[in-house]
């Protein structure tokens, strides 16, 4: 008969699986309704561990102070022809911002929009379109060349998705702001949002061979002001 512990971490399981975003302790510990999240944590460990000793195309992946259960990067392109595409105004926010400031740290685009970025980090990988690589204790978040095909760029390199932005969806270069402590050590300067054009086009989602690359511009809302950065 299961212990304790093992019934937490199959439940810790069905939480990460259910919920298709990054969770931290807490909010897991909220969830199942238990007070000590040190018990939540000892299972999220354990969960890490024996994903990480079993033949599995899933793993349990810690992101910033959250934790997700998802595909392993390798097999992230063996499922692109059964995802399905679609992005809600937040998500082509982050995508753009990830497209013309890459490769950027994740921890950046959290300053910059708020937590809800490592739902979209997850989200956009887990649809191809961005490739994340661990960077110290955040993640390295770059596009990839399914982001190129399906928006119709002709080039693959940070600079020429940089110019598509600006040229072709009137997306206006920023200069960054004062450096910031990076992970890792030393400094880097954090990356401001774009500018964005006064008024949008709808955006359209079908990427036919006969329709014009679909704007990824978010709407032009006022994003959120960034915590001020410690001199």
């Amino acid at each position: 008969m299961p212990s304790k512990l093992d019934d937490l971490v199959f439940q810790v399981e069905a939480v990460l699986f259910a919920s298709g975003k990054p969770l931290a302790v807490k909010e897991i510990a909220d969830a199942l309704v238990v007070e000590d999240s040190r018990l939540v944590q000892r299972a999220v460990r354990t969960l890490e561990q024996t994903y990480g000793n079993r033949q599995s195309a899933l793993e349990v992946r810690r992101v910033g102070d959250r934790y997700a259960l998802q595909l392993q990067e390798k097999y992230v392109t063996t499922v692109h022809s059964v995802t399905p595409v679609e992005m809600a105004p937040r998500t082509l926010r982050a995508l753009t911002l990830i497209a013309y400031h890459q490769p950027i740290l994740q921890s950046h685009i959290v300053r910059m929009i708020g937590d809800v970025a490592y739902e979209e980090v997850q989200r956009l990988r887990g649809i191809g379109l961005v490739h994340t690589e661990p960077k110290g204790s955040t993640l390295e978040l770059t596009t990839t060349r399914r982001f190129a095909e399906y928006f119709g760029i002709a080039s693959t390199r940070p600079e020429e998705i940089r110019r598509f932005l600006e040229q072709k969806l009137g997306v206006a270069p920023s200069a960054p702001e004062g450096p910031t402590p990076a992970e890792g050590g030393g400094a880097a300067p954090t990356p401001t949002e774009p500018a964005l054009p006064s008024e949008n086009p709808p955006v359209d989602i079908d990427p036919s061979d006969d329709a014009p690359p679909p704007n990824v511009v978010p709407p032009d809302d006022d994003p959120p002001a960034e915590p001020p950065v410690a001199s």
